[in-house]
């Protein structure tokens, strides 16, 4: 198998931080590998939240699929995959967070089911002088949530220090 960095390069993830995923959660570590041992892509995330306030989650931390092995559909596998987890371990939804900007991304989630549930004001940092940029928290309800309160849209935005 290649290595995770063709897919890293540029992203606010290091080694570490994947490493600490895979030995926290080593469920929600997937990767798919080609016939030929080429890394196609990777989805990695976590389970969180309270159970007792019907917060219990999954969360999709990156998914990442590289270039030659888009639009084959490995991107909604991937998610498939991480939703399968997240019902068998009893969680209400599934969120993730998107950069407004990535429409591409944003209209992929909304194909795979998502919705948008908030916007969180300035979430990811900027560099080279630009302004922080916004960000969508998408969410799907799982089956546990048969009232699909969780996906309920907050009517204003929202700060990253708000966030639980």
């Amino acid at each position: 198998m290649t290595s995770l960095r063709p897919f890293t390069s540029g992203l606010q993830y290091g080694i570490p931080f994947y490493l600490q995923y895979l030995a926290h959660w080593p469920e929600y570590f997937i990767v798919a590998e080609a016939p030929g041992g080429e890394l196609m892509g990777y989805i990695m995330g976590k389970a969180e939240g309270s159970v007792a306030r019907e917060e219990w989650h999954g969360h999709v931390t990156a998914l990442s699929v590289a270039p030659e092995f888009r639009r084959l559909g490995l991107a909604a596998k991937l998610m498939e995959m991480l939703e399968e987890i997240s019902e068998r371990k009893g969680g209400f939804f599934v969120d993730l967070f998107v950069r407004v900007s990535n429409q591409v991304a944003v209209n992929m989630y909304k194909r795979l089911g998502y919705s948008v549930y908030r916007t969180v004001i300035e979430y990811y940092s900027a560099s080279n002088g630009e302004p922080d940029e916004d960000a969508y928290d998408m969410r799907k309800a799982l089956s546990r949530d048969t009232e699909k309160k969780s996906i309920i849209p907050l009517p204003h935005p929202v700060r990253p220090e708000d966030i639980e």
